[in-house]
């Protein structure tokens, strides 16, 4: 009987740490980037010490992209390390995506690991709805 209880509690104390720490995981990565409205972001990407990331599939960024946009499909294993290859730490990364989830999932990623990240509200859908230019070709 004591051993049956010992091993309860055990059970019950990895459970409670457990839930404790999942809870705590997805507010840190909510709060590490900012958000933006295509006129908020329009203006940023203006500026020189801005990078600007699309982080869809290659197919989606030939269909078009915002000018001087960066491909680096949010999908891939190495999505990461191929974004520390590639993006200067020091500039602020502005990221967009389709529709807004997977640039917010890519910012939370980048900021994790010491980026400053700014996530275009809305995606590409968004920025078109809202008469932006983008371009298929460079």
């Amino acid at each position: 009987m004591k051993n049956i209880l010992t091993c309860l509690f055990a059970v019950l104390g990895l459970t409670t740490a457990c839930g404790q720490q999942r809870s705590a995981l997805p507010l840190c990565s909510a709060k590490n980037f900012e958000n933006m409205e295509v006129k908020e972001f329009s203006e940023l990407i203006t500026d020189s010490n801005v990078v600007i990331l699309d982080v869809r599939k290659a197919d989606e960024f030939a269909e078009g992209h915002i000018k001087g946009a960066i491909l680096i499909d949010q999908f891939q294993s190495d999505f990461v390390e191929q974004a520390q290859a590639k993006l200067p730490k020091h500039k602020t990364i502005a990221v967009y995506c389709r529709s807004g989830r997977r640039s917010a999932n890519a910012a939370g990623k980048l900021a994790d690991v010491g980026y400053k990240c700014v996530n275009l509200k809305g995606g590409i859908i968004a920025w078109k709805e809202a008469n932006m230019p983008v371009i298929t070709s460079e």
